[in-house]
């Protein structure tokens, strides 16, 4: 855990749920997992305010729980479910593009409460979309549940583990904490709910459609609601899933631009790897090296409608794909026309590459880049060997190659030929080592990212009070235009804010949403 990867993590908490929650959650990061009472003391915090900042949390799926042998139950921060929180945009863009605007509110309700049950989200998301609606339609709620059972059947989202049944007849004490199960078979499971309803509106007013005042309605009583059919059954995003979907659209992206930059009508090699990918993304776990095995024949029945080509045309464009060196798609059989499988493993190698190789060219210029890639295909090489096969002066080549070296882009490994290590008989060979690169890459993107998140907090602190009279000028249009105000009275309000902090504000906006 690296210094810069602890100070995204506060600042991320400390964005979306406060000092409180971000100390406790700050404090698991570095020391690893503790009981209660161990964080309450060093943080110096009360344990009432500890368990609630646990309970988000958790709540979150940011923290995890373990209960040991002698009871003591500790509690452990997930640094990498918490960095996640910066995807949050991309997964709900995801779900709005591949089941329109209910599934990205469905999604954006299980990220910000973390974890929910069908039937709270079914109507919470038919309301949300019932208010954007003209007046007169509303969304009903058997949609937006098929919708919800849609995004189930593909694993975007998932059950949380629940605590399973037990016999009263255990006569011994309750574990100090639940312990929560749950089978493969029953993750994506969907209760069989009949939800009928459509979304309604919030009332502008106090009073209700008859024109009773709030107050002098009666009070209900909350024993005469009807049990919820799904209760105890949450269900939580899977953002692995998700993932696994930026992966395919990564590698049918790379497919497209290597195999398909020809032919200008037609994208068929990667329109073959998207079908594959699309086959196998629920049977194959996102951990997986290779997808299952797929036939010539299941993908020609699967390519999608209207995909005009024989089954011949197919079996050359998998032939293609297979003999290419990147080893994207590989031949593992014969039967069934041929069995054909994605080097997943492979081709996430290929793209970590090439995004290494482009940061190089952007950073150190062209004939770096020509360095870099050769001592990537030579593996090994003295620094005479870069000169003669890049064809670069010596002095120029020994300059580029230590910028590299200090950028930790590429690396020296020693080989001595005696004992001592002695300079004049010892090879000194450059290497890339690509896992090494990319962590290192990776280190410096949460550090640009932390940087941006305290300049934009820098930002809005100065300018507060601009702010401020920007947005009650807003308010003061928006609500003389609801009244019918004349044109020239909205321009009166609109020159309070005079042209310099009118620049300042367009200066501001454009520095914040970077």
């Amino acid at each position: 855990m690296t210094q810069a990867e602890i100070k995204l993590c506060s600042l991320l908490l400390q964005e979306h749920f406060g000092e409180i929650v971000e100390k406790i959650g700050v404090h698991l990061i570095r020391t690893g997992s503790q009981p209660l009472r161990v964080i309450a003391h060093d943080t110096g915090t009360s344990l009432d305010q500890v368990k609630k900042a646990l309970c988000v949390l958790i709540q979150h799926n940011l923290v995890i729980y373990q209960v040991h042998k002698r009871g003591v139950v500790e509690y452990e921060a997930q640094c990498s479910r918490v960095l996640r929180m910066l995807r949050y945009p991309r997964y709900i863009y995801t779900a709005k593009t591949l089941y329109s605007d209910t599934g990205e509110l469905i999604v954006e309700e299980l990220l910000l409460n973390g974890k929910m049950t069908m039937s709270a989200v079914v109507k919470k998301v038919a309301d949300r979309l019932t208010e954007t609606m003209e007046d007169g339609k509303t969304m009903d709620y058997a949609e937006v549940s098929n919708t919800f059972v849609r995004l189930a059947d593909t694993h975007f989202v998932q059950r949380c583990p629940w605590v399973p049944a037990t016999e009263n007849s255990d006569p011994g004490p309750p574990p100090p904490a639940p312990i929560l199960v749950i089978s493969e078979k029953d993750m994506y499971l969907v209760p069989k709910l009949s939800l009928i309803g459509k979304g309604k509106r919030r009332r502008s007013s106090d009073e209700d459609a008859a024109g009773e005042p709030k107050a002098k309605r009666p009070k209900y009583s909350t024993d005469n609601k009807e049990p919820v059919p799904d209760d105890g059954i949450y269900w939580q995003a899977n953002l692995d899933r998700f993932h696994q979907h930026f992966r395919d659209q990564a590698i049918v992206s790379a497919v497209a631009n290597r195999m398909d930059q020809f032919t200008f009508q037609t994208q068929t090699s990667s329109e073959v790897v998207r079908t594959m990918l699309r086959m196998s993304e629920i049977t194959t776990p996102s951990t997986d090296p290779f997808t299952q095995p797929l036939s010539s024949n299941e993908i020609f029945r699967s390519l999608p409608v209207g995909y005009n080509i024989s089954k011949q045309v197919l079996d050359q464009y998998l032939t293609l794909l297979a003999d290419d060196p990147l080893e994207f798609v590989g031949k593992s059989g014969d039967s069934g026309g041929g069995m054909y499988v994605i080097n997943l493993h492979k081709a996430l190698g290929s793209l970590a590459t090439a995004t290494l190789e482009s940061v190089v060219q952007e950073r150190f210029g062209s004939r770096c880049a020509r360095i870099f890639r050769l001592v990537l295909q030579k593996k090994h090489l003295e620094q005479k060997q870069v000169e003669d096969f890049a064809m670069i002066p010596a002095k120029e080549a020994k300059d580029m190659l230590y910028k590299m070296l200090s950028g930790n882009f590429i690396s020296l490994q020693e080989i001595p030929k005696t004992p001592d290590h002695a300079p004049s008989r010892t090879f000194y060979l450059y290497t890339v080592n690509i896992l090494s690169a990319a962590r290192m890459l990776l280190h410096r993107c949460y550090k640009s990212i932390a940087n941006l998140i305290e300049r934009r907090q820098f930002e809005t602190k100065e300018n507060k009070r601009l702010l401020e009279k920007s947005q009650r000028v807003e308010a003061i249009i928006a609500s003389m235009q609801a009244t019918g105000a004349e044109e020239v009275q909205l321009q009166e309000i609109e020159e309070m804010i005079t042209a310099p902090e009118r620049q300042q504000l367009e200066t501001l906006k454009r520095n914040v949403n970077k």
